[in-house]
């Protein structure tokens, strides 16, 4: 048996005036203060307590005045034992942390000693004979002389010759006589030990030389020569060479805080900041705790974010602002000692896994402290906008690897750039295109284009059907895993994927067509398992309308030029909330801001997965997916329904019998197959199903839906699938409406 692992949890910007604070891309993160933990059903929370109403004839105790009724009185009461101590649970601080009791934590940091220490030991292993060796023999005359000369200047009490010169300068005589007679008592006792040591010395030293093996002579003189050596080496030049690169960093103290508080205005006259926990390591940086005055709030201090780096002396890119749910004014800070969004988050864990559940969360990435940040994509569409070569299409790549790994997600991945980006996905993808010249017989536009009406209709069909199916297999009416994986139910979730989507929004002919199908998908799809996926460098109005923009639940701006558009991206308001993606650095590759995903706006540094790396996970995912029998499309070679479908309304309705409300599908086709045998003859070929299937899949991208219809038979009623007069009517009234309008 083959073993799986699947990843489980963990408007328009134009002509609006720039506020005046000094906004920085870090928003609010998760990690520092706990959620509430929400009480147990029939325990009601703190504070929302309702009492009961007396029953008197006062109006207004029976909840009216004049007749109108209004919100009765609330009255607060204690907390319950239960949730009193909930709350001290979450207030204690761990006793030991995380990699001393997880143990996957303690593996890591095993490996990263192991790591750090071989790689420094070989670091300076090789540096040794070759570096280390000459730079001793070149100090060690200078550190000797050093040496020598410090001892002359003990022996003779040279430090007190400044003190015995001003005592003959101011005239001193008795104060020069008392430090003489001192002098000549240290001179004395220094000179003796002097000799001694020095006789002891010479002595050892000949003994060595006469009675010690080799190997103990060349480990003295080697010693000797090491410590004269360290002692000559220049201070700028120090004698062994650093194995990692040091990073600015310096202790944190209250001090350092407060005065950034008060150079940021975030004190008063009155009042300063107060700790409520001490300042600590937390980290590769410090966790600061601080209590505002009373009237400042969080936002003041997330407005004042560059001045209290500033105040703190350091770059605004290793500060970072939690919220405390607690408190408005209390406000967490944790300050890194390096820039943490210039360091890679590393490559894809993707690359380990053989199966991906896409119904759950899965690894998209790591935030500023390096905790995994995972993604979904159920009832949600995404909009990634950047300028180029800042990491837009290799995040967006990631999310459709990991719905490749999953073999019951149906993918479509079109790109307007025409990269090699995406080229691989042939292997697995349903539908696929790139650019927007027509290469090889094959129209990229036209084939998106009638990707996108097969898709609608299958949009419509699945909302029908689901209404329809029996409560034990869809209690609430709902897409569930179960439905989705059924074959025969032919309802996957499906990841629509659009690179460089403003390529195809700006096409001469087809462009407003494919505006609008991307915005019923983007709005009506993601409840059925549909999710869109858009990325585009040129988020404006012109090249990707509002109106497609602001049907997306969630967005992820990585770097871009000006502040305005990183609100169009991640959503008007998004600037005061102190989320602008515009101040995020070059080196911030892969780096972006989410928004909407989850309660939690944040910072993610996403995984990368390179050409090679892409094509090792999607060789797997093609294989995964031909084992369970799930490729299908331009996977497999499989073209939409034939363009013979142009007419195939025409053809419909000429073989509906006159006064015919409902009819079978293979009935239909059965009809049609006589009425054009060289287009509809292999329809009729097959068998019941998939003849009914046939005529469902060219008669979708005209919305027309295929119903259970009833029928007597022999005094039995049976039930097929068909089509109604009326839909199909509803149907070429609107293909000549857009005709005529064209």
């Amino acid at each position: 048996m083959t073993e799986t692992t699947t990843f489980t949890p963990a408007g328009d910007p134009e002509g609006i005036e720039r506020p005046t604070a000094d906004v920085l891309p870090f928003p609010l993160k998760k990690t520092t203060t706990p959620a509430p933990i929400a009480p147990s059903e029939g325990v009601v929370k703190p504070g929302e307590w309702e009492a009961e109403l007396p029953d008197t004839d006062d109006p207004e105790a029976d909840g009216l005045i004049d007749g109108a009724p209004v919100d009765p009185p609330r009255e607060v009461y204690p907390p319950s034992a239960a949730e009193w101590m909930q709350e001290r649970d979450k207030a204690r601080l761990p006793v030991l942390p995380d990699w001393v009791k997880l143990p996957d934590q303690r593996t890591a940091v095993r490996k990263w000693a192991v790591r750090h220490y071989s790689a420094v030991v070989g670091y300076h292993a090789v540096r040794l004979p070759l570096v280390y060796t000459p730079k001793i023999c070149l100090y060690a005359p200078r550190g000797a002389w050093r040496w020598s000369a410090a001892t002359g200047r003990w022996v003779f009490d040279a430090e007190g010759k400044s003190l015995r010169l001003a005592a003959v300068a101011a005239e001193d005589a008795a104060e020069y006589l008392k430090l003489s007679r001192q002098r000549n008592d240290r001179v004395r006792l220094r000179g003796i030990v002097a000799a001694i040591g020095s006789m002891v010395g010479l002595a050892a030293a000949l003994t060595l030389y006469v009675m010690a093996p080799s190997w103990l002579l060349l480990l003295a003189v080697a010693t000797l020569t090491t410590t004269l050596g360290a002692v000559g080496a220049p201070a700028d030049r120090p004698l062994i060479d650093m194995a990692k690169v040091t990073f600015r960093k310096r202790k944190l103290s209250s001090d350092i805080v407060i005065r950034a508080h008060e150079v940021a205005g975030l004190t008063s006259k009155d009042q300063s900041i107060a700790f409520p926990r001490p300042i600590g390591r937390d980290g590769d940086g410090w966790r600061v705790v601080v209590d505002l005055p009373y009237g400042k709030s969080f936002k003041d201090a997330l407005n004042a974010h560059t001045k209290v780096a500033s105040g703190m002396d350091i770059a605004a890119t290793q500060l970072f602002l939690d919220k405390d749910e607690t408190s408005e004014r209390r406000v967490s800070y944790w300050i890194a000692d390096r820039d943490p969004l210039a360091v890679p988050s590393g490559r894809s864990p993707l690359l380990g896994a053989t199966r991906v559940d896409f119904w759950k969360p899965f690894p998209w990435g790591v935030d500023e402290r390096g905790n995994p940040v995972m993604a979904t994509m159920l009832w949600l569409s995404l909009l990634v906008g950047a300028v180029p070569r800042q990491g837009k299409t290799f995040s967006a790549r990631t999310i459709a690897l990991a719905a490749a790994l999953d073999p019951y997600v149906r993918l479509y991945v079109f790109d307007g750039k025409a990269s090699p980006d995406w080229r691989k996905f042939t292997k697995v993808a349903h539908r696929i295109g790139f650019g927007i010249v027509p290469k090889n017989g094959i129209d990229p536009v036209g084939h998106l284009l009638t990707s996108l009406r097969e898709l609608k209709a299958d949009v419509e069909d699945r909302y029908h059907r689901l209404s329809e199916l029996p409560l034990h297999i869809c209690p609430e009416g709902k897409l569930t895993p179960e439905i989705s994986r059924d074959r025969k139910l032919n309802m996957p979730l499906i990841l629509f994927v659009i690179d460089e989507v403003q390529e195809y929004l700006q096409h001469p002919e087809h462009g407003k067509e494919i505006l609008a199908l991307l915005v019923y998908l983007a709005r009506v799809a993601p409840a059925v398992g549909v999710s869109v996926m858009t990325s585009t460098q040129k988020p404006d109005d012109k090249a990707c309308p509002s109106e497609l923009r602001d049907q997306h639940q969630a967005r992820f701006a990585l770097r871009v030029g000006a502040y305005q558009v990183s609100d169009t991206i991640l959503g008007a308001g998004s600037y005061s909330e102190g989320l602008d993606a515009s101040k995020l650095l070059k080196s911030h590759k892969g780096v972006g801001l989410l928004k909407g995903m989850s309660d939690d706006s944040g910072i993610v540094r996403t995984y990368l997965a390179d050409g090679r790396d892409a094509e090792r996970i999607l060789t797997r995912a093609a294989a995964l997916r031909e084992a369970e029998g799930t490729l299908s499309g331009d996977a497999v070679g499989e073209a939409p329904a034939p363009e013979t479908s142009a007419t195939v309304l025409d053809d419909v309705a000429a073989v509906l019998g006159k006064g015919e409300a409902k009819v079978w599908s293979e009935t239909i086709v059965d009809r049609l197959a006589d009425l054009r045998p060289d287009v509809y003859g292999p329809w009729a070929e097959l068998e019941a199903k998939p003849k009914a299937e046939a005529l469902t899949a060219a008669l979708k991208p005209y919305g027309v839906a295929t119903d259970q219809i009833s029928r007597r038979i022999d005094g039995k009623v049976v039930n097929k699938r068909g089509i109604k007069r009326d839909d199909l009517a509803l149907a070429i009234t609107q293909r000549n409406e857009k005709r005529d309008a064209g």
